[in-house]
């Protein structure tokens, strides 16, 4: 079976780029392993899909080719986005710059896609893996397990179906999540095809750590400024609630600052923490609050006089780490203990040993080196059409809607490219309307 254009994929970005290929009149198969469309996207904003963002900024997006995915997402931006959504029937609410469906149903964000793409004659072919592509003209091998005679289960055997493309996209996702659909396979589709890797690791995915006193600890949510560093080096910081574990850490803030945690300890490097309880006081206001405390409740223990100022868990692990007792008089307390108390206050450390696996990652950094894609079109450099898209990329977005926003900008870039005509193509029917 021969088509115009074979997306493998149908995740956000594949989902976008057979509309935009479609919607140039192309002939658009799109090959999905899972059963059904849009799986991740389902799971997105707990089921409410943040599809994308107001506040767009470089940052948002990083890569270890920095400018490559602003330049790709500036080309088909967030305006044009919710211009695309709003055609297709998504009503947008906002909520602090993140938008989400009216309806607050991931759903509604899949089925308006699977219905723009039945409009524009897509096919799907479900259930369907592709272990293999052949070039330069593509041939994409897929694998379909094969159901037993007396049960719907599968028996390990497999039937193999071949199709033919002139233009290929890859849209196969990272290995974050592989219940949904990433398990990886794409990375090895892409260097058969002669593209490297930036190493996969997971992003946007808690932190392990090795301290004592997570028992104690884990439940605590707290809010807190929180620093990642690697042999001593600030790498990054974030604000926000955490959440202690008993594994290590968890929260918004985490997540943003685990991809540079990742790739440090991938380094073998040592990865530490520094958070601050109190960020909008500083050093010298603390300690006179605390001075302020003992004055007016002397008779109270260390604990007792802390009470109330941040979570009671909390606060005895301080103490304990500031080297004091909990239970001793707090009148009792030296200056210089005071201030080993507020260094916990506001610089308590962290060792982290490693990330939670790809399983709990909401993406990957890494992938397909950007450095071999053409951030115009997502063609390949050293493949004539074959495209990349979405988390295939070395491409990961921060919280907050900019990995589908990622999703949507380089999928329809692929999918206008892939679908455009070629210059040969274009010449005869410029010459076609020159005559007529």
């Amino acid at each position: 079976m021969k088509f115009d254009v074979i997306i493998i994929g149908a995740g956000a970005s594949g989902l976008m780029a057979a509309i935009a290929a479609g919607r140039a009149g192309r002939s658009v198969l799109v090959l999905e392993q899972k059963d059904r469309a849009g799986k991740k996207i389902l799971a997105t904003g707990n089921g409410k899909c943040n599809f994308t963002n107001l506040l767009q900024e470089p940052h948002c997006y990083r890569s270890d080719n920095y400018d490559f995915p602003w330049k790709a997402v500036s080309r088909f931006d967030v305006h044009q986005t919710i211009t695309l959504f709003e055609e297709l029937g998504i009503y947008p609410k906002e909520r602090d710059g993140y938008l989400y469906p009216n309806s607050e149903q991931a759903a509604s964000v899949v089925e308006v896609l699977l219905l723009e793409c039945k409009r524009v004659g897509v096919q799907f072919a479900y259930g369907e893996k592709a272990v293999k592509v052949e070039a330069p003209k593509y041939t994409i091998i897929t694998e379909t397990e094969l159901p037993t005679e007396k049960t719907k289960e599968k028996s390990g055997q497999s039937k193999q179906k071949k199709y033919d493309t002139e233009k290929l996209i890859l849209s196969t996702g990272g290995c974050a999540s592989s219940k949904l659909g990433s398990d990886g396979s794409g990375y090895r589709l892409a260097e058969s095809l002669g593209h490297s890797l930036v190493k996969p690791l997971p992003a946007l995915v808690q932190l392990k750590a090795s301290d004592k006193f997570l028992k104690t600890l884990s439940g605590v949510r707290t809010s807190a400024k929180v620093s990642v560093y690697a042999q001593d080096k600030l790498l990054s910081t974030e604000a926000g609630e955490i959440i202690f574990t008993d594994y290590g850490i968890s929260g918004i803030p985490i997540l943003q600052l685990s991809r540079f945690a990742a790739k440090a300890l991938d380094c073998k490097q040592k990865v530490h923490l520094l958070i601050d309880f109190l960020p909008e006081v500083t050093k010298e206001e603390i300690i006179t609050i605390i001075h302020k405390r003992i004055k007016q409740n002397s008779d109270k223990s260390i604990e007792e006089m802390m009470i109330g100022l941040l979570n009671h868990k909390l606060t005895y692990i301080l103490i304990k780490e500031a080297k004091l007792d909990p239970m001793d008089k707090s009148k009792k307390l030296l200056d210089h203990e005071i201030i080993d108390l507020v260094k916990q206050i506001k610089a308590f450390r962290m060792t982290i040993t490693d990330t939670n696996s790809f399983e709990n990652a909401q993406v990957c950094s890494g992938g397909v080196s950007t450095k071999e894609v053409d951030e115009a079109t997502m063609e390949s450099k050293l493949s004539k059409n074959l495209y990349l898209t979405g988390e295939l990329l070395d491409v990961d977005g921060t919280c907050g809607g900019y990995n589908l926003q990622w999703a949507w900008s380089s999928g329809y870039l692929a999918g206008i490219a892939a679908g455009s005509y070629s210059r040969s193509e274009a010449g005869c029917k410029l010459c076609v309307i020159t005559h007529d």
